[in-house]
């Protein structure tokens, strides 16, 4: 019942926008790599998922999995119940895989040191789910394609350098190649391989190329990216070299340059090597690069080419403007390459050829309509996990799949997974909340929430410690689906940005300005505070705590704050030293009198932590939320919790506070997963309208360790 209310309320939030003119992209399931494992396997290994592939008839999504040394098979025939089929042992590291007939061919990367590489390409029979053939390479594969009869497979020989080497310049022998394999009734004619030599070409390094990618078009074409080099090679269907031409430069305006602890695209870069990474050719004439960079530069965006070399379509700042709309902007990779496009693909669905584009740092894949490649089209973005390194199109079953490598696999944190998406005739379920049109605000790490107390359609939020330089108010038109964030607005201490402020929680005062509640770090030198600021976020009050009351304080304090007749109850987020385990303080402030008294609330027992998260009043009760720390599968305690004002009877700091009685009102997990992902940890923020409607919002990190996703959703509390 649940999941139909959350779909409901959805639904019902974007009735006020116009029927889409096309089809979307919705994600519908998500698959943990560590499912892969087989039973009495250590779990808490490190996996991933890295470059992916799709069986040709849908069914079976393969990914590599190079800390595991496997490729890792997911069963999709029911796309929204992937199921495990289990991992193939490569011996050595697997990096890209193509699928021709019943077999997989698989670069693998045996190489001892990077000064002798070595490595093979490994023929997979798909049903027996065992390798069955090899050849060696001669060198480290990187990226593996074949063209579109299956007749060829060509492996991209990168030969990388070692990074810790004089500082990972160029040239660091031996140079990589190309090698095109025949393939003849099923499998790989090893001895009739080709090598390709690419030295001499490019401007950067010519004696060391080091092919990273590689993608054939129809007519048999072959195009490689040297993205050390900053070169680009095309092959013709003879295995011959047919053009090449340096991946240029640009300069870049209106983009975030500094990792300065706020948002600020006002910065511009000059002459940035493109560096382009993954490739794919959207027809016989042209093709579309991701320009990653590597240790030179990184353009932060795509450029589609003709073969000839002629840019026909750079996309300069988009991604990151799209970033920063819709709260995935990585800005702690400011100073380096930003939002990091490292992956692309064509695929024509319904008529429609399309590029998607994964920005590897802002864990985000869009997907736009190349019908013009001089003028691609935006038609969405889609959160994919942690850190998208491959994509897979599947349109011969309106399917989408991105690999997400980044595996933080300790104490409950996010594994690496396969995200799966449906095209589907509806509205985009993401994103939830985004900037409004014509504004460019940046945001995220949203960690509080309250209602306009004249206009119950309007929330506020507040971003937390991530964004120190510029500590902000965030006002949310929720008319819309998506939500719209319409202003910002920074909190000043004497006509400045507030420093050392964790802002955990917001209330309004009634009165035009906030109450805001600081959860403070003493080991950071962050204090416990309750603030009060104006409608301009100028601070007009600061209240600390009491000595005695801040000598038993750690760094989780106030996790949220509400008004109730004046004064303000704020909400604990863990034990504090003079607390019995278990039990967290509920804080009562006179901000008259500043006097502070309390009661202590019960805690559930989990794994992981759990400590409380947001504290807001309506009708006569706090509504709190209770959370463990837990992420995916093994979250198990996300929840609404009520308590009866009438029932609080705060006494004295420093003696016996009374323990209050909780009613559960709401587990949010099924809530959570109606977004196709895995349960995120930091549902943050909880308001509720006088009409009894709560509002939910989850806090994203600021996109660092974190999918970077987002969720505001919406449900009506029971009478």
């Amino acid at each position: 019942m649940s999941s139909r209310i959350i779909l409901t309320s959805i639904i019902a939030l974007g009735a006020a926008c116009p029927a889409l003119a096309e089809p979307v992209f919705n994600r519908v399931a998500s698959f943990a790599t560590a499912d892969n494992m087989a039973e009495g396997e250590d779990r808490s290994r490190e996996t991933s998922a890295e470059i992916i592939v799709a069986t040709e008839d849908g069914n079976r999504l393969i990914y590599s999995d190079s800390p595991l040394g496997v490729l890792g098979q997911i069963d999709i025939t029911d796309p929204k119940a992937p199921k495990p089929l289990g991992n193939i042992p490569m011996d050595g590291e697997p990096t890209t895989t193509v699928v021709i007939g019943q077999s997989a061919f698989a670069g693998v990367n045996t190489s001892e040191s990077f000064a002798t590489p070595s490595g093979a390409l490994r023929q997979i029979d798909l049903a027996a789910g065992k390798v069955v053939a090899s050849c060696d390479l001669g060198g480290q594969p990187d990226s593996v394609a074949r063209n579109k009869d299956g007749s060829r497979i060509a492996v991209a020989i990168e030969n990388e350098r070692d990074e810790e080497v004089n500082d990972g310049a160029l040239p660091q022998m031996p140079a990589g190649y190309v090698v095109v394999i025949p393939v003849k009734d099923g499998s790989a004619d090893c001895a009739a391989m080709t090598k390709i030599e690419l030295t001499g070409l490019a401007e950067v390094a010519p004696v060391d190329p080091e092919p990273e990618y590689l993608d054939y078009n129809a007519a048999g074409e072959l195009v490689v990216t040297l993205q050390e080099n900053n070169h680009i090679v095309v092959i013709g269907t003879d295995n011959t070299v047919a053009g090449h031409f340096s991946a240029g430069s640009v300069d870049l305006k209106d983009v975030d340059t500094e990792k300065d602890g706020k948002i600020d695209p006002t910065g511009s870069l000059t002459g940035v090597p493109r560096e382009p990474d993954a490739v794919a050719w959207i027809d016989n004439d042209h093709f579309v690069t991701a320009n990653e960079g590597d240790w030179k530069g990184g353009s932060r965006g795509f450029t589609v080419w003709k073969k000839d070399g002629t840019v026909v379509y750079d996309s300069g700042n988009l991604l990151e403007r799209e970033l920063m709309k819709i709260g995935h902007y990585p800005e702690g990779r400011s100073g380096k390459k930003g939002g990091e496009p490292e992956a692309v693909i064509f695929a024509t669905y319904d008529g429609t050829p399309t590029i998607f584009v994964a920005s590897e740092r802002g864990s985000v894949t869009f997907a736009f309509d190349v019908t013009d490649p001089a003028a691609p089209k935006l038609l969405q973005a889609m959160a994919s996990g942690i850190g998208p390194e491959g994509l897979v199109a599947v349109p011969q079953r309106n399917l989408f799949a991105t690999a997400n490598e980044t595996d933080l696999g300790e104490d409950g944190a996010a594994r690496a997974h396969v995200m799966i998406y449906e095209r589907q005739d509806a509205a985009p379920i993401y994103p939830t909340i985004e900037t409004a049109e014509g504004q460019t605000i940046g945001w995220g790490a949203l960690s509080g929430l309250t209602v306009d107390p004249t206009n119950s359609s309007i929330l506020y939020a507040v971003s937390d410690s991530f964004y120190s330089a510029a500590p902000s108010i965030y006002t949310i038109d929720t008319t819309t689906m998506p939500a719209k964030i319409t202003a910002a607005t920074v909190v000043t201490r004497d006509g400045k940005p507030a420093e050392k402020l964790d802002l955990e929680g917001i209330a309004a005062d009634g009165q035009g300005g906030f109450w805001l509640a600081s959860e403070g770090n003493p080991e950071k030198e962050v204090a416990h505070a309750v603030l009060h600021v104006d409608g301009k976020g100028a601070i007009t009050q600061e209240i600390a705590l009491p000595k005695d009351l801040d000598a038993q304080s750690t760094r989780f304090g106030f996790e949220g704050v509400t008004v109730v007749d004046g004064g303000l109850w704020l909400a604990v987020q863990r034990e504090w030293k003079d607390d019995p385990k278990g039990q967290v303080k509920l804080l009562h402030l006179d901000p008259a009198t500043e006097e502070w008294t309390g009661v202590r609330y019960p805690l559930e027992s989990g794994e992981g932590w759990v400590g409380l998260s947001e504290v807001t009043a309506h009708d006569g009760a706090l509504y709190l939320i209770e959370r463990d720390n837990l992420i995916g599968q093994a979250a198990a305690l996300k929840q609404v919790t009520r308590v009866n004002l009438a029932d609080l009877k705060p006494a004295p700091l420093g003696g016996e506070l009374p323990v209050v009685t909780k009613e559960v009102v709401r587990d949010l997990i099924p809530d959570l997963k109606t977004w196709g992902g895995y349960v995120v940890d930091k549902v943050e923020g909880l308001a509720i309208t006088p009409e009894g409607k709560a509002w939910v919002v989850t806090d994203n990190d600021g996109v660092d360790d974190s999918s970077g996703e987002t969720f505001l959703w919406s449900f009506d509390l029971p009478k």
